[in-house]
């Protein structure tokens, strides 16, 4: 079976969340399933080397925005297909936004281009390749299943993934025209969104197939506490939704091969992690006499993330004897308020505003545990990488988180099963409590190296998820 994948973003050669990741992942993992990928996405600056290893194999014309090229060349074992638009995707800056952060103002024309672009694809196929099954990732690729109606293309089959319902792409109605989307499918049960375009409601009105990226989460987006709005589209169609849960590369992700650790490290050398510890600490200042454990937090610094209620938790983690090593960019607000406390707690706290992916690999590698309070959380990746280093996750009950996470209560602990920490209040004293609990298993050092062995064994790969999706793919052409 042929599918196209349509996305925005592709680890290791763009990527802002974990839409990149899944992108980069699953097509070699469907591969093991006799499901051959192409992977179709913007030819951002950052690809133009590939651009020019590649082949032009096809011209489309009259795309939003104008004509365009698609170049195939197969990178890092994937088989892209690059949308060559300069004029959309040319430029400084994000995929989304300026150099300045803020969203580019076309961006209602630069991600219906390339829906449309794998709407042709689809119709007419490449080189001879054609696929069965057309799969849109997020509100960027979600007007390909529009366009596959539109243009009444009906032996390609849609599926369009939702890796975080807050995102939607919602724009003025004066954009149809420019879009190419016909004017009588503006109302409420196709385009129309609240009195704009909904690229994700489009796309979720007339996909085939819906799927999210966790089962928990499948369900939290029926209600209106998740669903930001979508929830009355989504249960309209929850015959068509299905949650899989996101898996990780067990190579890119693996302690006993990591070039980013000091040393490397399995299940049965955990003392090892000492090393990366001590790395972290020079790093960011920490004090490296501190016998506590070492929390990490490897995050967009932004409120869904809970990061807030962690700052208010902050003097009592440090009170009770622990370290916090924190790498990420976001709300200002959060980011001042983590340098704020990297100099009130100096020694104690460190904090690294941006992004470093080879630190992020250090951070799982030498922390204690990885703290993730989301308010919600579709799947969730760092909580996997967590369970995959042996750092303990300390997430809250939500979406992926969820889904993933087996709480170390007592029942659990005794059994040998616990692999993390569970916020069931999701508030400062509910963190502080956790915490609590955290630092008291911390204490018995054969007790943690027990979760650590049982969290490890217990790493999410794509295998399944892999079936979960050929599954879907094959029911749709049953």
């Amino acid at each position: 079976m042929n599918v196209l994948m349509v996305v925005s973003e592709c680890a290791p050669f763009i990527k802002t969340g974990g839409l990149a990741d899944v992108a980069g992942a699953l097509p070699s993992a469907l591969a093991t399933h006799d499901i051959s990928c192409r992977t179709l996405m913007p030819a951002y600056p950052a690809l133009k080397p590939l651009l020019a290893k590649g082949k032009e194999v096809a011209v489309l014309k009259d795309l939003p925005g104008g004509n365009a090229r698609v170049v195939a060349v197969k990178a890092k074992g994937i088989d892209l297909l690059l949308l060559d638009q300069p004029d959309l995707y040319d430029r400084e800056g994000g995929p989304y936004t300026s150099a300045q952060g803020k969203d580019w103002d076309d961006n209602h024309i630069r991600f219906a281009a390339l829906a449309m672009a794998g709407t042709r694809i689809s119709a007419d196929g490449i080189n001879g390749w054609r696929p069965e099954i057309a799969h849109a990732h997020d509100w960027q690729a979600a007007l390909l299943p529009v366009y596959l109606k539109q243009l009444n293309i009906t032996d390609v089959k849609s599926v369009l993934t939702i890796h975080n319902i807050a995102f939607q792409g919602r724009f003025g109605p004066h954009v149809l025209g420019a879009l190419g989307l016909r004017q009588d499918w503006f109302h409420p049960e196709a385009l129309e969104y609240y009195g704009d375009l909904g690229f994700l409601k489009a796309g979720l009105t007339m996909a085939d197939q819906i799927t999210t990226v966790s089962p928990t989460y499948a369900r939290e987006i029926l209600t209106p506490a998740f669903g930001a709005g979508l929830e009355g589209v989504l249960s309209a169609r929850s015959h068509r939704l299905t949650g899989i849960l996101n898996g990780i590369d067990l190579d890119v992700w693996n302690p006993a091969t990591d070039d980013a650790l000091q040393a490397t490290y399995d299940a049965r050398s955990l003392k090892r992690k000492a090393k990366t510890r001590a790395a972290i600490a020079r790093r960011l200042g920490l004090s490296a006499k501190c016998d506590g454990p070492l929390f990490c937090v490897v995050s967009r610094l932004t409120e869904q993330k809970g990061l807030d209620i962690l700052l208010e938790a902050v003097p009592h983690l440090v009170a009770k004897g622990g370290q916090l090593a924190v790498l990420g960019s976001g709300d200002p607000v959060l980011e001042q308020g983590f340098e704020r406390a990297a100099k009130q707690f100096a020694g104690q706290v460190g904090t690294f505003i941006g992004y470093d992916e080879a630190f992020s690999h250090e951070l799982q590698g030498g922390s204690d545990a990885i703290l993730i309070p989301s308010r919600f959380e579709p799947c969730g990746l760092t909580q996997l990488y967590g369970l995959r280093y042996g750092t303990l996750p300390v997430v809250s009950q939500t979406g992926g988180l969820a889904d993933t996470v087996v709480d170390a209560n007592v029942a659990a602990l005794n059994a040998g099963v616990a692999t993390g920490f569970k916020v069931y209040d999701l508030t400062a004293d509910g963190l502080r409590g956790t915490l609590d609990r955290v630092f008291d298993v911390y204490q018995s050092p054969k007790r943690w190296q027990s979760m650590q062995r049982a969290a490890m064994k217990n790493a999410f790969d794509w295998d399944a998820s892999a079936q979960d999706y050929a599954d879907v793919y094959k029911a749709l052409h049953a």
